[in-house]
């Protein structure tokens, strides 16, 4: 990898798990009930011009990853939910960075979406943890990604929740915050 690469994916790129056994969803499944502790232990602390810092040089500042992970998160949520009551939808894409800077992206506090993520966390473990093995077979049609099934989604959202933190984390590292 670049610098540039070491910057944008701190943890390394999304690849897909070689299998999806109840155990490795469970540890994606723990992941997800422990964003929203280890996202706001990652901001906690900050200052206003440290939350305004981009994370790497053209990137999003820490507000925007911390709204930008709420605004993923939700919509992920909602395509669980589709896709365990419709067969197969089609599910909407949204331009994440236009999302990233509307004006609440850029500037709201933090503790709004760090609530929601915990909130919306809550609902989202329990219903994983409530569904049997093989709905985690379902899924949804996504326009720019193709068919996409629940236990690849779920393994695609315990690193997106690893990677957006590791942004903030290794910030903070760099700049010795």
């Amino acid at each position: 990898m670049t610098d540039l690469d070491d910057l944008r994916y701190p943890i390394g790129r999304f690849s897909t798990p070689a299998s999806s056994l109840p155990g490795v969803r469970a540890a994606h499944i723990q992941t997800l009930r422990l964003l929203p502790a280890r996202l706001r232990a990652a901001v906690s602390g900050l200052s206003d011009s440290q939350i305004d810092t981009p994370y790497r040089e053209g990137g999003w500042t820490v507000r925007q990853v911390v709204h930008h992970v709420a605004d993923s998160h939700a919509n992920c949520y909602i395509r669980f939910k589709l896709a365990l009551t419709e067969d197969w939808p089609t599910v909407k894409p949204y331009d994440e960075a236009a999302w990233a800077n509307l004006a609440d992206s850029r500037r709201l506090p933090l503790d709004v979406s760090l609530a929601l993520i915990e909130g919306l966390h809550g609902r989202w473990v329990g219903l994983l943890e409530s569904l049997p093995d093989e709905d985690f077979q379902k899924g949804y049609d996504h326009p720019e990604l193709g068919r996409q099934n629940l236990a690849r989604v779920l393994a695609l959202y315990d690193w997106h929740s690893r990677h957006h933190t590791a942004h903030i984390t290794s910030l903070r590292a760099r700049q010795g915050w």
